[in-house]
């Protein structure tokens, strides 16, 4: 039984690619709207890091106003001390913070690359059919091979010019 695509048209051909195209489209925008969601997210947190670094900045200058009211009281061992606890204290939570986000990140760069990995997987499972005539694929390749032109390997296998290049550019040899 021989499979021939001008008896069913370029018509349902436009219509299957049309409906791959849709598909995938559809796929996009709905991975696009979780990565949305993702990016908003590490959008709050570091919308967070910010406010907290303004709260450190402030009881840092506080900090500074305190000691210097008191570093005529304090010795230069005492004020260092406290410099480094004041810093201290407030590197902490930025600390923490940072890692929070880099924690966000990274998970976010696995989803991405697991989505990246079932995308292609699935783009690879799409297949197209190696030829329209499965047993004529060796033939077609032999004789292109030994320099047989177009035309006269259509006319032999019986086959029309276009079926021919078609098998010849899914086998990479045109």
């Amino acid at each position: 039984m021989k499979f021939d695509i001008a008896q069913y048209g370029i018509e349902y051909i436009v219509v299957l690619m049309a409906g791959i195209i849709l598909y995938l489209l559809y796929y996009v925008f709905n991975k696009d709207s979780q990565y949305s969601k993702n990016i908003r997210s590490v959008a709050s947190v570091v919308e967070e890091l910010n406010r907290e670094l303004f709260y450190l900045k402030k009881k840092l200058d506080q900090t500074q106003n305190s000691i210097q009211e008191n570093s005529q009281r304090m010795n230069d061992e005492e004020i260092y001390q406290e410099i480094e606890r004041s810093v201290y204290d407030m590197v902490t939570p930025l600390t923490q913070g940072l890692k929070q986000l880099q924690e966000n990140i990274n998970a976010i760069d696995v989803e991405l690359n697991t989505r990246i990995s079932e995308i292609e997987s699935g783009v690879k499972q799409i297949s197209i059919p190696s030829s329209v005539h499965g047993n004529d694929d060796e033939k077609i390749i032999s004789l292109f091979k030994q320099g047989v032109s177009l035309d006269t390997i259509s006319k032999e296998l019986h086959l029309s010019q276009p079926e021919v290049e078609f098998v010849l550019k899914i086998n990479r040899l045109k």
